[in-house]
């Protein structure tokens, strides 16, 4: 016998679960991550090995990277799945108004603010020169200088020296930073972690970040130089040279970076990996005292 009111299916309506609406996550729309409760406006979504994600401004200008996933966001909360937009929607978005190459709003004519104490540490020259080419606007307008180390074997002496402060904080991107390399084991001597990654008691004003490419070359997407991969290069080899010779370019890695670097328009021009690492630091070395 079935039930006039309820039809076929005799769960009663207050007992049905609520499907959860998908919102595309089309540029500046503001949501509210359920987790963190961290509220901003959409600046970018990617695609990466984990999944999607989405990058969110806050109303300072902070930007976070979070996983897209069921309910995992609030529109006047409301619990909604955020989805990746389709490519028309995406652009459409912008509405007219100019962003960095960070993704950022731009903000016309305004001068760069008076350096902060605090410091961002890169390598080399090479990934020096990447993030001024994509961060730099962002950089000046925070007052956020980028130096690098030449290598991070004298890390810990140059931390010391640097004297970190609540008022001036250290970050430090580092290459090829993963499990059990000397990188990682350098990295935990900095910030009294034990795993390389960045705090640690007596340490709280250096942050360690890095991302697992041998160099920063490969954070540059294979598709922006029209390759389809980076290639492998065996042990003994000196990289960055291997890579010329693979890719039969003339063995001159100067003439190659420029080729690199010169091909890199935009964030959506490097790997998701060192996006979320760079945007890190910078939060961290301007976060209030």
């Amino acid at each position: 016998m079935r039930s006039r009111q309820y039809g076929p299916d005799l769960t009663p309506p207050w007992k049905k679960p609520t499907a959860v609406p998908e919102v595309a996550a089309e540029t500046d729309l503001v949501v509210e991550e359920v987790t963190t409760g961290f509220c901003g406006a959409v600046i970018r979504c990617e695609k990466t090995a984990e999944g999607p994600t989405v990058t969110l401004e806050d109303r300072f200008g902070k930007h976070r990277v979070f996983p897209m996933g069921p309910a995992g966001f609030l529109i006047e909360g409301r619990p909604i799945t955020l989805v990746r937009p389709r490519p028309r929607a995406q652009a459409a978005g912008n509405g007219g108004r100019a962003r960095t190459a960070s993704g950022s709003i731009a903000v016309p004519g305004a001068r760069a603010r008076v350096a902060r104490a605090g410091r961002i540490y890169v390598e080399g020259r090479h990934d020096a020169e990447l993030v001024e080419r994509v961060w730099g606007d962002d950089l000046r307008i925070e007052g956020v200088v980028v130096e690098y180390l030449e290598g991070i074997d004298d890390l810990p002496a140059i931390v010391r020296e640097f004297g970190p402060a609540p008022d001036a904080r250290l970050g430090v991107l580092v290459d090829h930073l993963v499990p059990g390399s000397k990188e990682s084991r350098i990295a935990a001597e900095v910030t009294g972690s034990g795993d390389g990654g960045g705090g640690g008691g007596g340490h709280s004003n250096v942050l360690v970040v890095g991302h697992p490419y041998i160099d920063i070359w490969q954070a540059v997407k294979p598709a922006t130089l029209g390759i389809e991969a980076w290639p492998v290069v065996p042990r003994g080899q000196d990289w960055k040279t291997g890579i010329c010779r693979a890719l039969r370019w003339p063995e001159n890695t100067g003439a190659a970076w420029q080729r690199i670097v010169g091909s890199v328009r935009s964030y959506k021009d490097l790997e998701p990996e060192l996006l979320g690492r760079v945007e890190e630091l910078i939060d961290f070395v301007t976060a209030p005292a």
